[in-house]
């Protein structure tokens, strides 16, 4: 496969949730290795430069019988699911029993399959790698158990919620220092030299199996956070940060191996430094959802190769529907993320216009209505989106004029790209009223050329004069959550003026 695009189209599956439901369309038992390939083809048609198979991995038993005790995510449960049944629960995919595929998803000869049917396709395989902690039935909890924070039978006594006995000893539940600790997961000491070392072998075992890994809560193991989060019980501060001898090590491997960090706190900038290639856009997502312009705006001001190096997205496993969290303007959203520099990670269910969020315990998810219009939609961004010029090309942020009486430019954002004499500009209102602007154009060579503007709306195509876009700029006029993408082309000599 050639090398990695600059800034890749991704696909997050919930593996377990597809399976169930090809299995029910096909009315046989799927497992990765039984995927039928127009399956596989219908991702290769969409563009996707990667697929990320979420929760691949040995899910645990104990970490299942932790999560039915819980009355909240019961009651989750019951939201996504009316008739759910406990059936349906079938673990976290971030209680991790074994790095190894789970048996029921087709394991390690099913993951192998699915990759191979990527690759005919041209598509990377991304899998997880969850650093923070581990299932309470981990092999280490047994072999190695100073790979842990501990506790003792006190704290056990006095806290249940965030300790747990195994093997006739304490430890801590895996946390983030904002919320209470998680029930069903372990936490692993991030400053002990043996088990970053023992961290090291997972991923390399993983790289084996995939192109790249998607972290999670990658910031919870950098060692100012999780000296905040666990000073008094970890042990000595390490000199070296965690993820930078690890990136490196797999590196050595594979040097075109990817790392995506799942990542708040406004660590992007820091964990990138570390060796990311891609962090969380979740600012940006935020933003997006609350409808602020000059927000999105400032944001993109910041230095190319910080933008260059984000994910974004607007719906992920963790978040709500783009359907339901971006009621009338989901379009325009996705038009953002889809076309700025960087990764741009689609949520599968998301291009259908699913509206329930499954929480990641379950298998089965509901039944919804496929909204075909929206589909269509998707389908001609995605493939605006992989054309080489915006995944390969060179992207500017474009100023946006108004005039004295009217500042409805303030709702604008647009950028352009271009690659050779490919050149594409796209504006976007945030905002819920209409909204009226000039975009300045930055290429010279538009000067003394008729040029032709094709939108992503179809059938509409506009001429504008390279001189006017050169000069005054680019007149736009969109309604509340508008948007252009527009592709020049030549379209003549420009009339001389009388």
């Amino acid at each position: 496969m050639d090398s990695w695009p600059k800034h890749p189209l991704l696909y997050g599956i919930n593996t377990w949730a597809w399976l169930e439901e090809l299995s029910r369309k096909r009315g046989s038992r799927m497992t990765l290795e039984s995927v039928p390939g127009e399956e596989w083809d219908a991702l290769g048609s969409l563009g996707f430069h990667a697929v990320w198979l979420m929760g691949v991995w040995e899910r645990s038993p104990a970490g299942l019988r932790v999560a039915m005790e819980n009355q909240g995510l019961l009651a989750d449960f019951h939201r996504a699911l009316p008739d759910f049944s406990a059936a349906d629960v079938v673990g976290s995919p971030y209680c991790v029993r074994r790095y190894v595929a789970d048996e029921r998803l087709g394991g390690t000869r099913g993951l192998a399959a699915a990759r191979a049917q990527l690759a005919r396709r041209g598509i990377r395989l991304i899998l997880d790698f969850v650093p923070n902690h581990v299932a309470p039935d981990h092999p280490w909890v047994l072999d190695h158990p100073d790979y842990f924070i501990r506790g003792d039978a006190g704290d056990l006594e006095r806290d249940p919620a965030s300790f747990y006995g195994a093997g006739g000893q304490v430890f801590a539940c895996g946390r983030d220092p904002h919320f209470p600790a998680w029930p069903d997961v372990l936490q692993l000491d991030a400053f002990n030299d043996r088990q970053r070392a023992a961290s090291v072998e997972t991923v390399l075992s993983i790289a084996r199996q995939c192109d790249g890994v998607r972290c999670d809560m990658a910031m919870l193991v950098m060692n100012d956070v999780f000296q905040r989060t666990w000073s008094g019980r970890a042990g000595a501060r390490p000199p070296a940060e965690y993820w930078p001898p690890l990136i490196a090590a797999v590196r050595h491997r594979d040097r075109g191996f990817l790392f995506m960090a799942e990542a708040y706190w406004d660590l992007e900038r820091e964990l990138q430094q570390q060796g990311f290639d891609y962090c969380y856009d979740k600012r940006l997502y935020d933003w997006l959802e609350k409808g602020l312009p000059e927000s999105v705006r400032g944001h993109l001001q910041a230095d190319l190769s910080h933008q260059e190096g984000l994910a974004r997205f607007i719906e992920n496993h963790d978040e709500g529907r783009a359907a339901a969290a971006f009621p009338g303007k989901g379009r325009a959203a996705a038009v953002v993320v889809a076309t700025l520099p960087g990764a741009s990670l689609f949520h599968e269910g998301q291009l259908e216009g699913r509206r329930i969020r499954l929480p990641v315990f379950l298998g089965r998810r509901p039944v919804e209505p496929v909204d075909e219009e929206l589909k269509e939609f998707y389908r001609r961004l995605l493939a605006e989106a992989a054309s080489p010029v915006l995944r390969d090309g060179e992207w500017g942020l474009l100023e946006v004029t108004g005039w004295p009486d009217t500042q409805g430019c303030r709702s604008l954002v647009a950028w352009c790209w271009s690659r050779g004499g490919d050149r594409r500009v796209v504006v976007v209102n945030l905002a819920k009223l209409p909204a009226q602007g000039r975009v300045r154009i930055p290429w010279p060579a538009l000067a003394g050329q008729r040029w032709h503007l094709t939108d992503l709306h179809p059938g509409a195509v506009y001429e504008r004069d390279g001189d006017e876009l050169l000069g005054e700029g680019l007149y736009v006029d969109l309604p509340a959550a508008g948007y252009h993408v527009l592709r020049l082309s030549k379209g003549g000599a420009a009339p001389h003026p009388p």
